[in-house]
C-alpha cells in the first residue's frame, strides 16, 4: 500500500509540475508559412519578474530572432501568470524552430515547421467551397435524389464528386475531438490549430476575446502580398463562423459586432450573405450593434455597391462593380428547399437569390483583378438543417452546393489555372439505412421501414436543377441521425418549415421533445441520447471528404491533417518568400 501511495504521489506531482509549465503559442508541430504574420506569446505560470525569464529560437533571444516590441505583461488581466508577447511578427526563412522558454528551474520547449512554396505560383486563382456539415450521407442522398440510382448504378455524377483528386481529412481541434465551425474553418484559413468557438487565434489565457495570439489569413495573406481580390459568400449571416474565419481574429464565433468591423478592416472585395442587423446603427430598428456606427455607410463611402435583395445584385453586377456588399436578409438566407417552395422567410423576403447566383456573379466580378483571386463559398446550411434534424432541407442544400460548384467548373474549363476545392469543416453523426414505405402494412416509422432487399428506390422527380419536385413521397430515403436530443419521429418530410426537436423543458437549461410534433399517430417519441441542454443534433469527429481540381490539386491524397489543407492552397499560390 506504501508503494501504492507514493507512486500516486509521485504521478500527482508530475501532472502538477505539468500544470504549472510554460504555454507558448504558436502551439507544438506548428506549420507557419514563410512571410505570413503570428503574434508570439508565452504565458509564465507564477508571473515571474521579466529579468527571471528566458526565450529563445534555435539557441537565440527571441527578440533579436523574431524583432518586433516586447511587451511583457505582470499577471496579464489580473491573473497568476505573466504574458510575454511580440505582435505582427514573422519568420523569413524555412526550417525546424525550437523555441523554449525559461523560468528559473522551469523549461518548455515546442518545435515549429516554418515552410516555403518553392516551385512558384501554379494557379491564378483559388475557388474554396465549404460545404458546413457535409457528410458521406449527404452526398449519398444528393446523388439518389438528383441523379437517380437504377439497378444499382446512378444516373450520373454529382459536380463534387467528378474531380481527378481526393483525400480524407481529419477535424479535431486543439482543444476537443470534436470540432465546430469556428476553429475547423480557422485550420483552413490559417494553417493553424485552434480550440472550438475560436477564429484565427491561438486560445490564451487572456480574458479579452480580441487579445489573443493572432495569426493571419489566407484572405490577409494574398490581398498584403500579391494584390488579389477576395470574395466570401454564404447562405449564413455574413457573420458566422465559416465566412468570418476568413478575416476574423477572436476567441468568440459570437462576436457579431466586431466581425463587422474586422470585415470593414479587411475589406474583401465581394461579400455576400445574410445578417444585416450588425451593420446597422443602433439607433436604426432591428439593430444588434451597441453602437451607432453605420457599416453599410461605410462600405458604401470606400466604393462598395450595396444589395439587399437578387434584384439589385443583378444591377451591381451589370453595372461593372467590382466591390459588392450583399445582405439578403436580417438572419439567415433561406435555403434551397424554403427557396423553391415559397417557405421560411420568403414572405418576408421574397427576393433573395440563391447560392449559384451569388457564385457566377462573385466570380464575374473578382475575376477582373489581374492578380487572380480567392473565393471562400459556403453551402451553410446544409449543417444548419443538419443540426435541426430536417435532412430534406440538408440534402437540399447539398445540390445546391453540387449546383454552385458547376459554375466554378465552368469558369475554371475556361484556362487551366483555377483550383477549386470543396470540402466539409466537420461531419455529422448521419447515415441512409433504407428507405420508408407507406405502403408496408402498421403505423409507425418502425413498421413502415424497408432495409436489405426491402429497401425500395424511392422515385424522387428532379427538376433541371436536381431537386425534387417533391419529397412527400410514398417511399422516401431513410436518412437517420445518430447524436439527437429528446424529440418526436415520424419519418415524414417537414413540407412546411424547419423541423423544431426539442424545446425548453420545466428543468432550467434542459429541452424536452418539441409536442408540436406530437401529435401525429405515427409519431413515436425518441429518447435523446446527447446531454439534456442539447436541443439539437451536433457535429461528429468522423473524417470529411475533400476532392479537388485544376492545378496543385494532386497534392490532396490519401489522409491528411485540415491544416494541410492551406499548406496546399498558398503553395499553389506561390504565397511563400518573394
Amino acid at each position: 500500500m506504501r508503494i501504492r501511495h507514493l507512486a500516486l504521489s509521485a504521478l500527482v506531482s508530475t501532472i502538477s509540475g505539468s500544470a504549472l509549465a510554460q504555454t507558448i503559442y504558436p502551439l507544438n508541430k506548428a506549420e507557419i508559412l514563410v512571410g505570413s504574420k503570428f503574434d508570439f506569446k508565452v504565458e509564465f505560470p507564477g508571473a515571474p519578474p521579466q529579468g527571471t525569464v528566458r526565450v529563445t529560437i534555435n539557441g537565440e533571444d527571441a527578440t533579436k530572432r523574431l524583432g518586433g516590441k516586447l511587451e511583457y505583461i505582470d499577471k496579464e488581466d489580473g491573473q497568476d501568470h505573466a504574458a510575454y508577447v511580440l505582435r505582427d511578427i514573422e519568420i523569413d526563412k524555412p526550417g525546424a524552430y525550437t523555441v523554449t522558454a525559461t523560468a528559473g528551474e522551469k523549461s518548455t520547449s515546442v518545435v515549429w515547421n516554418v515552410f516555403d512554396t518553392p516551385n512558384g505560383r501554379s494557379a491564378r486563382n483559388v475557388i474554396f467551397f465549404v460545404g458546413d456539415g457535409l457528410s458521406i450521407a449527404h452526398r449519398t442522398a444528393a446523388r439518389i435524389m438528383s441523379k437517380g440510382l437504377v439497378e444499382g448504378r446512378y444516373g450520373g455524377e454529382l459536380a463534387i464528386d467528378d474531380m481527378p483528386n481526393m483525400a480524407l481529412v481529419s477535424t479535431s481541434g486543439s482543444d476537443a475531438v470534436v470540432t465546430d465551425s469556428a476553429n475547423a474553418m480557422s485550420a483552413y484559413t490559417t494553417g493553424h490549430k485552434s480550440c472550438v468557438n475560436a477564429l484565427g487565434v491561438y486560445c490564451s489565457k487572456s480574458k479579452n476575446n480580441l487579445s489573443h495570439p493572432k495569426v493571419e489569413t489566407l484572405a490577409e495573406i494574398v490581398k498584403r502580398k500579391r494584390g488579389m481580390a477576395v470574395g466570401i459568400i454564404t447562405n449564413t449571416e455574413i457573420e458566422d463562423a465559416t465566412p468570418a474565419g476568413m478575416i476574423a481574429h477572436t476567441r468568440r464565433r459570437s462576436d457579431f459586432n466586431d466581425i463587422v468591423a474586422m470585415y470593414y478592416k479587411a475589406k474583401p472585395d465581394v461579400i455576400m450573405g445574410g445578417g444585416s442587423p450588425n451593420f446597422l446603427p443602433k439607433s436604426t430598428l432591428g439593430s444588434k450593434r451597441t453602437d451607432e456606427d453605420n457599416y453599410i455607410d461605410k462600405f458604401k463611402s470606400d466604393g462598395y455597391t450595396f444589395a439587399s435583395t437578387a434584384t439589385e445584385m443583378r444591377a451591381a453586377a451589370q453595372s461593372g462593380s467590382q466591390k459588392i456588399l450583399g445582405l439578403f436578409n436580417t438572419a439567415n438566407v433561406d435555403g434551397a428547399y424554403d427557396l423553391k417552395f415559397k417557405k421560411g422567410t420568403t414572405a418576408k423576403f421574397p427576393d433573395q437569390p440563391n447560392l449559384v447566383e451569388q457564385t457566377k456573379i462573385a466570380i464575374d466580378a473578382l475575376a477582373k483583378n489581374p492578380n487572380g483571386f480567392v473565393l471562400m463559398i459556403e453551402s451553410g446550411r446544409i449543417d444548419k438543417y443538419a443540426h435541426s434534424l430536417d435532412w430534406e432541407r440538408s440534402v437540399y442544400d447539398t445540390i445546391l452546393l453540387d449546383n454552385a460548384v458547376k459554375v466554378a467548373k465552368e469558369f475554371a474549363a475556361q484556362k487551366n489555372d483555377t483550383l477549386i476545392v470543396v470540402v466539409p469543416d466537420h461531419a455529422h453523426m448521419v447515415g441512409i439505412i433504407g428507405t420508408y414505405d407507406d405502403d408496408l402494412p402498421g403505423s409507425s416509422p418502425r413498421e413502415k421501414l424497408g432495409v436489405y432487399e426491402k429497401s425500395k428506390v424511392p422515385n424522387y422527380r428532379p427538376d433541371k436543377d436536381g431537386y425534387p419536385e417533391s419529397v412527400d413521397l410514398k417511399q422516401r430515403l431513410a436518412f437517420t441521425f445518430g447524436a439527437y436530443p429528446d424529440h418526436c419521429f415520424d419519418a415524414r418530410p417537414h413540407l412546411e418549415g424547419e423541423f423544431v426537436p426539442a424545446t425548453p423543458g420545466p428543468e432550467k437549461g434542459a429541452y424536452v421533445a418539441n409536442e408540436a410534433a406530437c401529435g401525429s399517430n405515427s409519431a413515436m417519441r425518441v429518447t435523446g441520447n446527447l446531454p439534456k441542454e442539447a436541443s439539437t443534433g451536433v457535429h461528429a469527429a468522423d473524417d470529411v471528404v475533400l476532392t479537388a481540381t485544376g492545378p496543385g490539386s494532386e497534392a490532396f491524397h490519401g489522409h491528411i491533417d485540415n491544416t494541410r489543407v492551406f499548406r496546399i492552397m498558398v503553395t499553389a499560390l506561390g504565397l511563400g518568400k518573394e
